[in-house]
């Protein structure tokens, strides 16, 4: 399936007029909802650390949707930085309808290994810069009268994974506060996360290269590992978890909130 090309499932014009602002844009799946979010005719900022492949990725979303785009550098760690950032954003492209939460997991290993300033950068890059932009954009996407918040998180927080600890417990942290947020937003605005399950991205590659390390296995013993769980057998593609990302982000969306959804080939055990 080209899910950037002529197979492309949502209409092209389904998001024109919206500004998505995307966290986390650089790669993987912070990147391919940035190109699923231009197919559908959004406007976007795509922010990340990594100037250069930001710069990249805003001329390739010119050539894959008719909107305006636009590169912020932002470092999530910074919380005192992103309400300024946002606004600059705000100030070029105009309101933020659709905020992607998006950041990098910290490193695996054993929660016991953990010293607690171990938790104090994952959850400034991920919980507490989540809870300031939510707060920047929420009161211009109740006077827009339209607001799509999503967040890109793990299966963990069904399932917690073996061997991270830290990413498990920010995780299910995550869940919790988009959950309680759910109950308080205006009622145009949804929020909701996505649950990733092994997908071909950077990350899975560092965590294949982790227990490596840790087990003295191969590679490929490690992926047929994973595939042995996964009932499709295969990989997730991260333009098939962008898909179900932009899904939430459309106006047919709206009855979806306070939802975990995983798009993770069925390797969840649970309901």
């Amino acid at each position: 399936m080209d899910l950037l090309g002529s197979d492309y499932p949502f209409v092209s014009s389904a998001l024109e007029g919206k500004h998505a602002f995307v966290c986390g844009a650089s790669k993987g799946i912070g990147e391919a909802t940035a190109k699923m979010l231009a197919k559908a005719g959004a406007d976007v900022t795509v922010c990340a650390r990594n100037g250069a492949a930001l710069t990249a990725l805003c001329e390739e979303l010119s050539r894959i949707g008719s909107g305006r785009h636009q590169a912020l550098m932002l470092d999530l760690e910074e919380t005192d930085s992103i309400a300024s950032a946002f606004a600059s954003a705000v100030e070029t492209l105009g309101p933020v309808h659709i905020l992607i939460n998006n950041a990098g997991g910290p490193p695996g290993g054993p929660l016991l290994s953990n010293e607690v300033s171990d938790f104090e950068a994952p959850f400034r890059r991920h919980l507490h810069a989540a809870h300031t932009l939510v707060k920047a954009a929420a009161p211009t996407m109740e006077s827009e009268g339209y607001g799509r918040i999503v967040q890109i998180i793990s299966t963990s927080v069904k399932e917690p994974i073996p061997n991270i600890g830290l990413s498990n417990t920010l995780r299910g942290a995550m869940a919790s506060w988009a959950k309680s947020m759910s109950n308080e937003l205006a009622p145009c605005i949804t929020i909701n996360n996505v649950l990733p399950g092994f997908t071909d991205t950077e990350r899975l590659g560092n965590l294949s290269a982790s227990i490596q390390e840790r087990t003295g296995k191969s590679a490929q013993a490690v992926r047929e590992g994973w595939l042995n769980q996964v009932p499709i057998g295969r990989l997730i593609d991260p333009l098939e978890t962008a898909s179900a990302i932009t899904y939430l982000c459309l106006p047919a969306s709206g009855g979806i909130r306070g939802v975990s959804l995983a798009v993770d080939g069925g390797r969840l055990r649970s309901i």
